[in-house]
């Protein structure tokens, strides 16, 4: 059996940074089928470490698992989802936003950017950075530079990304393995852990927390609701067969939980006209 050094290097791991307090965001992420350690990274924003079985045992490339858990979190949600990744090799970050076509910038492990310039631009409109301060200094991680290595580049996103009100205590910084950082986690005292709940307790769970959910639960949303469902079950199932034909389990926690929702959206307004 491989090790997990042989397979994607000793320290690959990923953060995923939702634009949303830890209350909103954690019935949503029990969803994804990950054990997960979720805190707080601003007054506004919540931090998911997860443990990253995926690439840790199945082998699967750490960027295309954050992407689909990425699309899974922000896909039909009002919060976007920034998802930082690194493994032996590479380190890079997918924004996602709503349906929106992704966005995102990759660094080859010596900091050689491989990204489009104007993926930064696009992406600072989008998290709401300043047009000509920021995007300067987004640029600037987009050049050239002989001493930041790619953990080094992601440490520089985060630093512009305070001016939106992104803060990661120091233990929690991009380039360490995912069981350090799910460690460090938890020992913060705004912390608490995410688990898969089991298919008996779903629905219990969800109605639950209906209040929480309701970028999620369109159901209870207003008129809009059969819309948004038709669109998460239209966005979720080429997620889920890709993600099935690669044997992808984010892209298939994708697909299935967007499946999932659309579904449960449909049959609530069935057995639940609204007057």
């Amino acid at each position: 059996m491989p090790t997990e050094a042989a397979r994607t290097g000793p320290a690959s791991g990923a953060l995923l940074l939702c634009r949303a307090v830890p209350g909103a965001v954690a019935p949503v992420a029990r969803l994804l089928r990950e054990p997960i350690q979720l805190t707080r990274a601003g007054d506004e924003w919540s931090v998911l470490v997860p443990e990253g079985g995926p690439w840790r045992d199945g082998g699967e490339p750490v960027d295309r698992v954050v992407t689909g858990w990425a699309t899974a979190l922000a896909v039909g949600a009002p919060w976007p989802v920034l998802a930082l990744w690194w493994d032996a090799d590479h380190a890079g970050f997918m924004l996602v936003s709503g349906f929106r076509r992704p966005v995102g910038f990759v660094w080859l492990g010596s900091g050689v950017p491989v990204g489009e310039d104007e993926a930064m631009r696009t992406f600072a409109a989008r998290v709401g950075l300043d047009p000509v301060l920021d995007v300067q200094a987004l640029d600037r991680l987009a050049k050239p530079d002989s001493a930041a290595d790619a953990r080094a580049r992601l440490r520089g996103l985060l630093a512009v990304l305070a001016r939106v009100g992104v803060w990661l205590p120091s233990e929690l910084a991009p380039g360490e393995p995912a069981d350090r950082l799910r460690e460090a986690a938890a020992r913060r005292p705004d912390s608490f852990p995410i688990a898969w709940p089991g298919r008996g307790e779903v629905a219990e769970r969800q109605t639950a927390d209906h209040s929480r959910l309701g970028p999620w639960m369109p159901w209870i949303g207003g008129p809009r609701a059969h819309v948004l469902a038709l669109a998460q079950v239209a966005a979720g199932v080429p997620l889920l067969a890709w993600g099935l034909w690669r044997r992808s389990g984010g892209w298939v926690a994708a697909g299935g939980l967007l499946v999932t929702h659309g579904a449960l959206a449909l049959a609530y307004g069935v057995t639940h006209p609204r007057d």
